[in-house]
């Protein structure tokens, strides 16, 4: 990498270059976990991630339409609602999240690696896709053969794939 090429150098601002938060935008965000541990391989730390999002939902800041706790990262399509900035909507889930998991697992300490990763989903159309896209992950992974397998995630259009 060049010198002055800084589009992969972890710790960068060039990732929220061109960052806008506009209400009603759907969004695919990606958070990982704090030095890519594997925190979410325990079922019940991985459901108070499950349990952060559908806080946001339930208090008007998105709506979900799909995701994956995969062990150590999210994926998360959502619609942004209200006046909260995604920033202020990612941080909320995060450290809700890490207050649930601190209190189901008696544990401290950083659950999230700053930051996170999001894309403005333009087309309606790309939807669908993305959002299988996101709940295979882990057959991709590994993890599983098939999605029914897997018992955290949810999408709005599907049932149990193969």
């Amino acid at each position: 990498m060049h010198a002055l090429d800084t589009r992969h150098q972890k710790g960068t601002r060039r990732t929220r270059i061109g960052r806008q938060s506009i209400v009603h935008q759907i969004y695919h965000v990606i958070a990982s976990t704090s030095d890519r541990k594997p925190e979410f391989l325990d079922f019940g730390t991985a459901r108070q991630v499950t349990r952060s999002l559908a806080s946001s939902d339930n208090v008007g800041i998105t709506t979900t339409l799909a995701f994956v706790v995969m062990p150590d990262h999210l994926h998360w399509l959502m619609q942004l609602h209200a006046s909260k900035c995604l920033p202020v909507c990612i941080g909320r889930m995060k450290s809700l999240s890490a207050k649930l998991i601190h209190s189901h697992s008696e544990s401290s300490g950083s659950i999230w690696q700053r930051g996170y990763f999001d894309r403005a989903i333009r087309r309606e159309e790309d939807l669908v896709a993305i959002s299988r896209y996101i709940v295979a992950n882990p057959i991709r992974a590994g993890l599983v053969g098939s999605i029914g397998q897997y018992p955290h995630w949810d999408a709005v259009w599907m049932d149990c794939p193969t």
